[in-house]
C-alpha cells in the first residue's frame, strides 16, 4: 500500500483533515489536500483565529495571513494583511506559481486576488466584533493587556507520489497592531517542506518562533537523522531555553512535523491540540500535554486521543450564543 499522510494544528482542523485524508486516500495530490483541508477551517465561522470569522486588530480590522510551500520545487506563496478576501491559502498557492513576486502584502495582495478572480467578501463577522467589543471595554477598564489568541492552521501533506506540500492561514494575534505580520506566512519561521526530507509548520507567539526559524530547524533535526517527534520537541525546547536565558519568557510555540515515509510528531511547551491521519490511521484530534522539570524544561510530553466529550464541550463552547460571550 502507498503510504500518505496529514497533520495539522489543533482541534479546529478535525473536519478539514478528514477531507484532505479523503483526498489523500483517494490518489489525490497533497497540495490540493491542503489547500481544499485549510479552506474549510477558513470557513467555518465560528473559529475565530482563522479566516472568516478571525479576530480583528486593534482598529476592528480582520487582517488575514497565508503561505503555501511545494516540497517537490521548494516554490513558496505568502500573503501578510489582506483584508476582505475569502481563502487566503488559495491566493498563497496561487502565488506560488509564479517565479517574481511571491511574496505579498495588504494592498498589492489585495489588488492581485482582485485580478485573479478571488472573491471579495467583508471577513468580520458580528461574533467577531462582539468580542473585540469586550476585550476593548476590559483594557479600559481593567488595564488588561490587549494580546490573546494566536492560533494558526497549519497542515503538512504526503501522498502517495511521495510528493509533500504545507499551508498556513490565520488572523493573526488578537487586538494586534495594524500591518503587524507574525511567523505564519514567513518560510523556515511559520513553515517548511521539502521533499527529500519532510516538513514541519509552527503555531503560538509569532514574535518568538521568528526568532528561531523553527520550522526551518526542525526539518533540518530530521534532515540529520532525527524522528519528526525528536526533531520537533528537541527543536522547540532548544529554543525555549535559549529565550528563557537571554530574554526571560519564552512564549507559546508548539510545532508540527511530518517526514516524507509518513511519521509525524510534534513538539510543544504549552498545552496544545493537533490532528492527524495517515494511511494506517484514520483521523483522530489528539491533547499534548508537556511535563515540567523544576528549571521549567520540558521533561516529556504526554499526547492522549481526544475523547468525545472533550470534543462536544468543545463544540458547544466556540458556538455558545453572542448573548452568552
Amino acid at each position: 500500500m502507498r503510504k500518505w499522510g496529514i497533520i495539522a494544528t489543533w482541534r479546529m482542523a478535525a473536519d478539514g483533515v478528514a477531507l484532505g485524508a479523503d483526498i489523500l486516500k483517494n490518489n489525490g495530490k497533497c497540495q490540493d489536500a491542503v489547500e481544499k483541508a485549510i479552506m474549510q477551517v477558513e470557513d467555518y465561522p465560528f473559529y475565530k483565529s482563522v479566516g472568516y470569522g478571525g479576530l480583528p486588530n486593534e482598529n476592528c480590522e480582520v487582517e488575514l495571513d497565508a503561505a503555501f510551500m511545494d516540497g517537490k520545487t521548494l516554490s513558496i506563496g505568502a500573503i501578510a494583511g489582506i483584508k476582505d478576501y475569502k481563502n487566503p491559502v488559495s491566493i498563497a498557492r496561487k502565488l506560488s506559481e509564479d517565479r517574481f513576486n511571491i511574496f505579498l502584502v495588504g494592498a498589492g495582495a489585495e489588488a492581485y486576488a482582485h485580478k485573479n478572480g478571488f472573491v471579495r467578501q467583508n471577513m468580520l463577522t458580528e461574533r467577531a466584533k462582539k468580542t473585540w467589543e469586550i476585550r476593548m471595554k476590559e483594557i479600559n477598564e481593567k488595564n488588561l493587556s490587549p494580546y490573546d489568541g494566536h492560533d494558526t492552521v497549519c497542515m503538512i501533506g504526503l501522498d502517495s507520489e511521495k510528493d509533500m506540500a504545507v499551508a498556513t492561514s490565520t488572523s493573526g494575534l488578537f487586538m494586534k497592531k495594524r500591518g503587524r505580520v507574525g511567523d505564519s506566512p514567513v518560510s523556515g519561521s511559520g513553515f517548511y517542506v521539502d521533499n527529500e526530507v519532510g516538513g514541519a509548520a509552527a503555531t503560538g507567539l509569532g514574535e518568538d518562533i521568528m526568532k528561531g526559524c523553527l520550522s526551518y530547524e526542525t526539518v533540518q533535526r530530521m534532515r540529520n537523522g532525527m524522528s519528526p517527534m525528536e526533531a520537533a520537541q528537541s527543536a522547540v525546547e532548544d529554543f525555549s531555553v535559549q529565550l528563557r536565558r537571554r530574554r526571560g519568557v519564552a512564549g507559546a510555540i508548539s510545532v508540527i512535523a511530518m517526514n516524507n515515509k509518513g511519521e509525524w510528531g510534534i513538539g510543544t511547551n504549552v498545552e496544545f491540540t493537533f490532528v492527524a491521519s495517515t494511511s494506517e490511521e484514520e483521523p483522530k484530534v489528539y491533547l499534548a500535554n508537556p511535563v515540567f522539570n523544576e528549571d521549567k524544561t520540558v521533561k516529556e510530553v504526554k499526547i492522549e486521543v481526544a475523547s468525545k466529550e472533550y470534543m462536544e464541550e468543545y463544540k458547544r463552547n466556540i458556538q455558545k450564543p453572542l448573548e452568552e460571550i
